[in-house]
């Protein structure tokens, strides 16, 4: 089988991105494993763009997960085919349908993109947690490379779970190795994407992250808008703020409706081939 594609990133955050308005593509959970797999194409998460069957919005959006499961909201991914739909229908406002609900997004200029995630929910059934308990400070324990205790945790859902420990040095905590096991927590029945956060000042805040289905991340959109949050509901933060990862950073805007809004670059569009 050989799938006409496209690669595209923010901030190394990458996708293969598929095109399916004109002709459909059944994919199995297998094939998708195998399209993310470093050794073969290699991504964070596949996206199919499917045909908007009642035309108010411009396309249909549906991700993948690297290990096959689907992710219900995805911001830079959803960045990079807002730019792919604007090159392709020169609009400036780009709208697309995901599972969490419909994203707009404005095209800037110069491979930068601004979308709109919508308001967060913090209520425990909304993250969803297992039973009800402070969303504010889960008293999940993390342990650093010193052996040393941290507690916390706040948890948040921006189209899909997250947690957020705000902490003093990200780098002494080993992350490929406390990702999975917060990941797969019980608190969480749908398991969740994990942040940790060192505040910096009140309008900039370094992060990493472990993306829920996918792993470590150079980058994740729904992330920052959910590290954004979390820094508020802490008041760590201000409603404007830049999110640093290891590449450069996302700058997320909370309106005073409370809806989140994340701009950011993205990458050029590549054309791939793959042969499954």
């Amino acid at each position: 089988m050989d799938i006409k594609a496209f690669k595209m990133d923010g901030l190394g955050n990458d996708f293969v991105i598929i095109d399916l308005r004109k002709k459909d593509l059944n994919l199995s959970k297998d094939q998708i494993i195998k399209i993310c797999d470093r050794n073969f194409i290699g991504c964070d998460q596949l996206i199919l763009i499917k045909k908007n069957k009642t035309n108010d919005a411009d396309a249909e959006l549906v991700f993948y997960n690297s290990d096959g499961s689907i992710s219900g909201a995805c911001g830079n991914g959803t960045r990079c085919v807002a730019e792919f739909l604007s090159r392709e229908n020169g609009q400036k406002e780009i709208t697309v349908l995901t599972e969490s609900g419909s994203l707009k997004s404005n095209i800037i200029g110069n491979k930068l993109v601004e979308t709109e995630i919508g308001i967060a929910k913090t209520d425990w059934q909304e993250i969803p947690l297992i039973s009800e308990m402070n969303t504010k400070n889960l008293k999940i324990e993390i342990i650093d490379d010193n052996n040393i205790k941290f507690i916390g945790g706040t948890a948040v859902n921006v189209g899909n779970p997250h947690i957020i420990f705000f902490v003093e040095e990200i780098e002494k905590f080993d992350l490929k190795n406390l990702g999975p096991k917060i990941e797969h927590h019980e608190f969480f029945p749908e398991k969740c994407n994990v942040t940790l956060a060192k505040v910096i000042n009140k309008n900039l805040i370094k992060v990493k992250v472990w993306e829920r289905g996918a792993g470590l991340t150079k980058a994740c959109g729904t992330a920052a808008c959910a590290t954004a949050v979390a820094a508020n509901i802490n008041q760590l933060a201000e409603k404007a703020l830049d999110i640093e990862f290891a590449l450069g950073k996302l700058t997320i805007f909370i309106d005073e409706r409370n809806s989140v809004f994340m701009k950011g670059p993205v990458s050029d569009i590549q054309d791939i081939d793959i042969k499954l």
